[in-house]
């Protein structure tokens, strides 16, 4: 396939333990991303070159962040099993939950939220996985839609680390990830109700033996309609035309845990990158990144609507 000069570098100062869940958000040109098992979330503002960190007050976990439309100060946030609304202006140091949204799996105390994003509609597609023991083996994650006004529904049950979410409007699919499977499902999507149906394996992972299997996990779409696959043990981004699982690029990364991948920047052409620097991971293991000279461009992320 044809390799492109694109170029890799990090953004200053913008280290995340178990960086995840980068969200590019159009209005304030900034990407908002958690350091997972920290509690902590992160800002890169565009225009001043800078990240921003604050601290989740009494918070120990932080899966996801989504601005909430309408309240440039709230965002949604997966804080263990309950999805709560985070107050913060971008700036300040420590942030305060100040109500809970839902909750789910009271009795999975070893369940976790991990990735989330919104559908274009902006209704909240969240899922769990087990955060203690063996995730690979006791498979009691779920995939949960909630919406306006409504109550949680579920999209699947039996995953283990429920991962990337994408979506394609001009296609009408639904892409989603459970890292455990090694493998990228697609869906055929109703815009209208939010329901996904038809899962198809697209794209596999999966090596000669399973300690070699690749891990997928965070996901993003451009506008042609190719995915963009990080791989947690892989060092590497994969892009891919899932109408025929083919891989058109495979972009190297200096560290080895890639965690996910959002476009963003002034022209939604650059891809930002998260890194997760856990079991010892060696420096620079941790550090966001910017990918940019792939000749591509993404969409903007889509603010919760509450």
């Amino acid at each position: 396939y044809f390799q492109m000069s694109y170029k890799v570098e990090p953004l200053p100062n913008s280290y995340a333990g178990l960086g995840e869940g980068p969200h590019w958000d159009e209005a304030r040109q900034s990407l908002y991303y958690v350091d997972l098992e920290a509690g902590a979330l992160l800002r890169y503002d565009y225009a001043q070159n800078k990240v921003y960190r604050t601290q989740i007050e009494g918070e120990t976990l932080a899966g996801f962040v989504l601005p909430v439309a309408g309240n440039s100060q709230e965002f949604a946030v997966g804080c263990g099993r309950r999805t709560v609304i985070v107050q913060w202006d971008g700036v300040a140091p420590t942030a305060k939950v100040v109500r809970t949204l839902f909750e789910v799996q009271p009795e999975y105390k070893e369940n976790r939220l991990n990735d989330a994003k919104t559908d274009p509609q902006g209704r909240l597609f969240a899922g769990t996985m087990r955060y203690v023991g063996d995730e690979f083996e006791h498979r009691h994650g779920e995939l949960y839609r909630w919406q306006a006004g409504g109550n949680v529904s579920l999209v699947k049950s039996d995953v283990g680390i429920s991962n990337g979410l994408a979506w394609d409007v001009k296609a009408k699919k639904f892409y989603y990830i459970d890292t455990t499977d090694y493998e990228v499902k697609s869906y055929d999507y109703n815009f209208d109700t939010g329901v996904a149906s038809n899962p198809k394996v697209i794209y596999n992972l999966r090596k000669t033996s399973p300690k070699d299997h690749l891990l997928p996990d965070g996901m993003t779409i451009d506008t042609e309609g190719n995915i963009y696959v990080a791989t947690f043990n892989g060092a590497t981004i994969f892009k891919v035309d899932p109408s025929n699982g083919k891989v058109l690029l495979e972009i190297k990364l200096p560290t080895k845990q890639i965690t996910s991948v959002a476009f963003g920047g002034p022209n939604l052409d650059i891809l930002y990158v998260t890194t997760a620097a856990k079991f010892d991971q060696p420096a620079p293991a941790g550090t966001t990144y910017k990918v940019t000279g792939l000749n591509a461009k993404g969409y903007p992320g889509v603010s919760l609507k509450i």
